[in-house]
């Protein structure tokens, strides 16, 4: 398998531009190989000006951005594509249009099968998983199906927080949400915050994660390997993952719910 993926929490920190908290993690990944990325800002309504953020961003960093939405065929758009970057927003909306594009079998294809690397932010990293169905957004549209590209054989749930003990709200926490969906039948495991990246035969996971599992085997990236667990949190540090082909497997700790794992520093063994 040749994937190489960079999945971000979020496109903007407080107090930072535009992906300026991930931009290091985004040269590395896409490194000198690369001079154009194809990027997918089908979650926003405006998409010319999502394209300009975009592209002023990435010029910056060095690459230059063809937005898919301005090809004549999204198909072909990415089937010539030397990198793919779908963007953030709602993730209803993106799939839908990505689905309408007819581009989800054709970037699966690309990225799993030719090797192309693949990042994407928020929606553009739900949409990497199995389905939308942990995203945080409102439906208003409908897509064809929850199911998603595939990229990764697990959910994610983007800007994941835990629950604040003084705070008076009393609705649901993100936590519950998640365990709620693990309720139905054979759900996979949810992957929460941080950024993963994929790159080759190595993984890294940026700041903290933490793996919800439906059932006692935990996350199964791909079969295999060991881990280590690290205490604490650990903001702005690099954790290299291992191998990305001999797996992520989670480890029950017995401090937490059978439905929460912490994932914080792996090494294939």
């Amino acid at each position: 398998m040749k994937r190489r993926l960079l999945l971000v929490s979020n496109s903007t920190l407080h107090g930072s531009g535009y992906l300026d908290h991930c931009q290091q993690q985004i040269t590395d990944f896409f490194g000198k190989d690369v001079r154009r990325v194809l990027f997918v800002p089908y979650a926003l309504h405006d998409r010319d000006a999502y394209t300009k953020t975009a592209r002023n961003k990435f010029k910056t960093l060095g690459y230059e951005v063809d937005s898919i939405h301005e090809a004549a065929d999204p198909v072909e758009a990415v089937r010539k594509a030397e990198g793919i970057f779908i963007g953030g927003g709602n993730t209803f909306r993106l799939l839908k249009s990505l689905y309408d594009s007819k581009v989800v079998t054709e970037i699966r294809k690309r990225v799993m099968e030719d090797g192309v690397p693949y990042m994407g932010s928020s929606a553009g990293t739900n949409v990497a998983t199995i389905s939308i169905s942990t995203t945080n957004d409102m439906p208003i549209v409908y897509p064809p199906t929850f199911a998603a590209i595939g990229l990764v054989p697990f959910n994610i749930n983007p800007h994941y927080l835990d629950h604040d003990s003084s705070s008076r709200h009393m609705g649901e926490t993100r936590e519950q949400r998640i365990t709620q969906y693990h309720e139905e039948a054979d759900t996979p495991s949810v992957l929460v915050g941080g950024v993963l990246a994929s790159n080759r035969r190595r993984c890294c996971f940026c700041l903290r994660m933490c793996v919800f599992s439906g059932s006692e085997r935990g996350l199964h990236a791909a079969g295999g390997g060991r881990q280590s667990h690290a205490a604490g949190k650990h903001k702005g540090s690099t954790f290299h993952q291992g191998e990305a082909d001999s797996g992520v497997r989670s480890r029950q700790r017995p401090q937490l719910p059978p439905h929460r794992r912490t994932l914080t520093n792996h090494r294939a063994g």
